[in-house]
């Protein structure tokens, strides 16, 4: 075994012609439902002046907000009565005793939006997940209730859609959520508590808002951050702009108490709809998947690989026979753009992906070996077994207070090794067998387990030429590509060390 001695981490002809029209439009529509006649309003914001109430805006969305009750039949196990088990009692009956089938009714109270006036509602998922009844209740004085089923559902995105059997609904129009910006005023429309039809005002705190886990470890989050009072039973409810445009569904809330701490968000709109769209028409989500793991560029990663700036998403990993690999894309890539619209970090290349059509062409920006460069991708399309490789869930944020490599024990990748540890072939490198906790290293994110492959981007053949390119690193910050296995699930990635801090 060596022991390094410096830290690091570092997707007839007229009646011919007719019925040949006629069979095109058949074969089109075959196994899609047509998507509601929505409403959408995407003129920017009057940002110059303010209006002295908001009572037009609220009347004119109000309307639109429903309030959704759900409830799910529970089946608890069955339960035998104590008396079944006198010896007695058994003579009777036998050892096939009588049991007590106990079910109890489970019931939750959200919100929803009507979207198109024939009943298409859209709320969030956990309002009607596993629900075995849905009922929706109008707003207004009417309050006339309807029975709803569910088109489809997006856990991914927290998204849900309903339908009832309903005409001459009052729909909300959409706007177009990319053009918020922080500060501008936001109206919460819903039923927090079951206490009626509430409007409560704030302003977009922040955007982009991810990282929670909130939808799971493939979920999508591109939260939008308000302090308009969010509360239980606000779930699925509308966050419209000051001119009544649905820009958001009001989805949870960060909290220590379960009530409204002014941290509240939202899905957006766009996202919202896309969603919608895509269950309305197929009953499914369908997204293009690209076949890389991203990571964000943090300082220690830009300075690595010689680049100025910290947006961007930098591969990890490129899966083998993907739209990526195939496309020319490697892992050290730095994607700036995607069809002329610029990265901001890896949660946003993971959202950008998965909006586009599967089967098209994505064109690439990307920064390699100091270069800028443009590359086409065929895209794919993100099945539920690709996802858990493309959405694999970890943090590669690298701490400030991370040194070399001090504290790591490496020994050589051996037959043994690779079958306890399941390591493919193409993975060559050092096995590092100990880091010490209070290491540096340990910090950056270095494990027992993981496999040393490039130092400084030179590749690692033995524990030997490990120590040598760990002695020899002199810049401020180490660059390790490393493979780390997280549970069934294992990718190449990139770790940053700062080289110019004490170990602990």
């Amino acid at each position: 075994m060596k022991l390094i001695s410096r830290s690091f981490v570092g997707f007839f002809s007229t009646v011919v012609g007719a019925f040949i029209v006629i069979a095109a439009v058949h074969f089109n529509l075959f196994g899609q439902t047509a998507l509601p006649a929505i409403s959408v309003n995407t003129d920017a914001l009057d940002r110059a002046s303010g209006p002295v109430s908001y009572a037009p805006i609220v009347q004119k969305a109000a309307p639109s907000v429903v309030n959704i009750y759900s409830t799910t039949i529970v089946h608890m196990r069955p339960m035998m009565n104590p008396f079944f088990n006198d010896p007695l009692f058994r003579q009777f009956f036998g050892d096939e005793m009588p049991e007590r089938s106990m079910t109890r009714k489970e019931e939750s109270l959200g919100s929803g939006i009507i979207v198109s006036s024939d009943g298409y509602i859209l709320t969030a998922n956990h309002v009607v997940h596993g629900a075995d009844e849905i009922k929706v209740a109008l707003g207004g004085d009417s309050g006339k209730e309807y029975d709803a089923k569910i088109v489809g559902t997006d856990p991914r995105t927290d998204v849900a859609v309903l339908k009832i059997d309903a005409t001459g609904l009052p729909a909300i129009t959409f706007g177009d959520s990319s053009q918020l910006e922080i500060g501008d005023v936001v109206l919460a429309i819903g039923n927090p508590f079951g206490v009626g039809q509430t409007v409560t005002m704030g302003i977009v705190s922040a955007l982009g808002r991810h990282g929670y886990g909130i939808n799971g470890p493939m979920g999508y989050e591109d939260f939008i951050q308000t302090d308009a009072a969010i509360n239980p039973g606000n779930s699925g409810g509308a966050l419209v702009d000051a001119e009544g445009r649905l820009v958001g569904i009001n989805t949870w809330i960060a909290s220590s108490s379960g009530g409204s701490e002014g941290v509240g968000f939202a899905v957006p709109a766009n996202l919202a709809r896309d969603v919608m769209e895509s269950l309305i028409k197929s009953g499914k989500v369908i997204r293009g998947y690209l076949g890389i793991h991203p990571e964000d560029v943090t300082a220690g990663l830009a300075k690595g690989f010689g680049y100025s700036g910290t947006t961007g998403a930098l591969i990890g990993d490129v899966f083998p026979d993907t739209p990526a690999d195939k496309a020319g894309l490697r892992d050290g890539d730095i994607i700036t753009e995607l069809n002329g619209k610029p990265i901001t970090d890896a949660n946003s290349l993971t959202l950008m992906v998965s909006e586009c059509v599967p089967g098209s062409d994505a064109t690439l920006k990307i920064f390699r070996d100091g270069e800028t460069k443009t590359i086409t991708v065929t895209l794919g399309t993100l099945t539920s077994e690709t996802a858990e490789n493309n959405h694999r869930q970890r943090n590669n944020n690298v701490s400030s207070a991370t040194d070399a490599l001090d504290g790591v024990t490496v020994d050589n990748l051996s037959s043994d090794v690779r079958d306890d540890l399941q390591i493919p072939d193409n993975i060559s490198g050092v096995i590092v067998t100990d880091v010490d906790p209070n290491s540096n290293s340990a910090d950056a994110g270095l494990q027992k387990g993981d496999v040393i492959m490039e130092i400084d981007r030179h590749p690692v053949k033995n524990a030997d030429d490990a120590v040598s390119l760990a002695e020899n690193a002199k810049g401020d910050q180490i660059l390790l590509k490393i493979w780390q296995r997280d549970g069934n699930l294992a990718a190449t990635t990139y770790l940053s060390v700062d080289n110019t801090k004490p170990q602990k």
